[in-house]
């Protein structure tokens, strides 16, 4: 083994770089996240604004943008579980909990992290079926689904979306998902902060009411989106 895998090999194995690790692709998805997001909010811009952002995303560099994406997203998404789940069990191990720590009080959004994490992990999942696989539904049928954007063919991604939230199951799901996903936010964030060392006495209330605000924020612009389909606000 050379000496860059074994500082690899060395780095992981330890409950520092763990964390480390857990740190940095958590900050990734949680940017993630936030540029998602706005893009999905073009719903209530139109049709026509929600098709273009959907034909930008999988055009972009020759449709390899998506692609190097996703891998990106992929790679974080598997670290941030594996390094979370390790954790977990090297701290019950020993005792201890790794979600609160002498400078952290509990909370039930720290006390719930590992099953909020692997619900949202069974989302993602789901999610990337329905919509990205499309898997089990019409999505893929281009009698349905295609459209002439701007002289080009493209996918009707606004159809789709209704399409998929007017299910109410899917929509209950996605519901009760993002609300699990915003708790684990809610705590996550502020870890963050704390594990890259960015967390001091002085930084702490504004970190951690910063984590709750953005949680927030992330819950109703998600959550917006299969309740106005569901109350026919945009069809």
């Amino acid at each position: 083994m050379n000496s860059s895998l074994q500082f690899i090999s060395t780095f992981w194995s330890s409950s520092i770089g763990k964390k480390i690790v857990v740190a940095i692709t958590g900050l990734i998805l949680t940017l993630f996240l936030a540029g998602h997001l706005s893009g999905n909010m073009l719903i209530f811009v139109g049709e026509h604004a929600f098709n273009e952002y959907a034909y930008f995303l999988h055009h972009m560099l020759h449709g390899a943008g998506v692609w190097i994406a996703r891998i990106v997203l992929l790679t974080a998404l598997v670290l941030h579980v594996v390094g979370t789940v390790q954790l977990t069990k090297m701290n019950r191990a020993a005792g201890q909990s790794y979600n609160t720590d002498g400078t952290q009080r509990s909370s039930f959004s720290s006390k719930i992290m590992i099953w909020s994490g692997l619900t949202i992990l069974a989302f993602i999942v789901y999610h990337i079926l329905h919509y990205t696989a499309r898997v089990g539904n019409e999505f893929n049928n281009p009698e349905k689904y295609e459209i002439m954007l701007d002289g080009h063919v493209a996918h009707n991604a606004y159809k789709m979306v209704i399409d998929g939230f007017s299910w109410l199951p899917a929509s209950i799901f996605y519901i009760i998902a993002v609300t699990l996903l915003c708790s684990h936010l809610s705590h996550g964030v502020a870890s963050i902060f704390q594990t890259l060392g960015l967390r001091t006495n002085k930084t702490e209330k504004l970190i951690n009411t910063g984590a709750q605000v953005y949680s927030i924020l992330i819950w109703v612009g998600f959550v917006s989106i299969p309740v106005s389909v569901l109350l026919h606000l945009v069809k």
